[in-house]
């Protein structure tokens, strides 16, 4: 299967081409300079390959949540590509890629994700290991401010991980749920090689849209008039 997977839903701009058990990568963490980098990267990764757009299956997009500048501008790139391709749009949880990176590197049960939602709110998803080592979610992405995750209250720490940058932007966020947790990662933002893998499930699944159908999960109605216009 040829998958193009995308994700610019935060400071992170991250593409990856998957075929034929390769996988073509281009990810840099840099607030501000998604517009400039996202095309490069995507003629990169596309020419390393040896692949052109109507060789591929589908475009895997890292849906978000995240920022609402960073997520326009994958979304409408990958509606871009994939109308001129005749392709469809694979839509992935941008917090689950976080999940399967800590997936595919440590023996973790659970994976709490969250992200920074600024105005003191994180991005907030939950996932444990599911078939083939991919995030299955344990309660649906919210926004979420300073309070303990109540879904975490009675349950043991052991092999619960948290990752996401949020947790480093809000402390007091860390402090009231720290006891639920093994360890904490390094692993903070969205990187696209690991949309693909899910994103392969969901297209086998028949879970593909058009592009004009897309729909990015901001979670918050009114991001644009609050968000930071800087990819973050």
């Amino acid at each position: 299967m040829n998958l193009l997977a995308l994700d610019t839903s935060s400071i992170a701009c991250s593409v990856a081409l998957g075929s034929e058990d390769r996988v073509y990568e281009r990810h840099e963490e840099r607030a501000r300079e998604h517009t400039r980098l996202l095309m490069p990267m995507i003629r990169e990764v596309l020419e390393e390959s040896g692949r052109d757009l109507a060789a591929l299956d589908a475009i895997v997009l890292g849906n978000g949540p995240g920022s609402f500048i960073g997520m326009r501008i994958a979304a409408s790139v990958a509606q871009g590509l994939a109308h001129g391709s005749r392709l469809s749009i694979v839509p992935v949880s941008s917090l689950a890629a976080i999940a399967a990176q800590e997936f595919a590197a440590t023996p973790a049960r659970e994976v709490i994700v969250a992200q920074d939602a600024h105005m003191s709110e994180v991005y907030l998803g939950g996932y444990v290991r599911g078939e083939q080592g991919l995030p299955a979610p344990m309660f649906d992405e919210r926004l979420h401010g300073y309070m303990p995750i109540a879904e975490l209250d009675r349950e043991s720490s052991v092999g619960r991980v948290a990752a996401g940058s949020g947790w480093q932007r809000y402390p007091e966020f860390t402090s009231v749920n720290e006891q639920h947790f093994e360890r904490f990662s390094d692993v903070l933002y969205p990187r696209a090689r690991f949309l693909l893998d899910m994103g392969a499930a969901e297209l086998r699944r028949g879970h593909s849209i058009d592009p004009e159908d897309l729909v990015p999960a901001y979670l918050r109605h009114k991001v644009a008039e609050k968000s930071a216009p800087d990819g973050s």
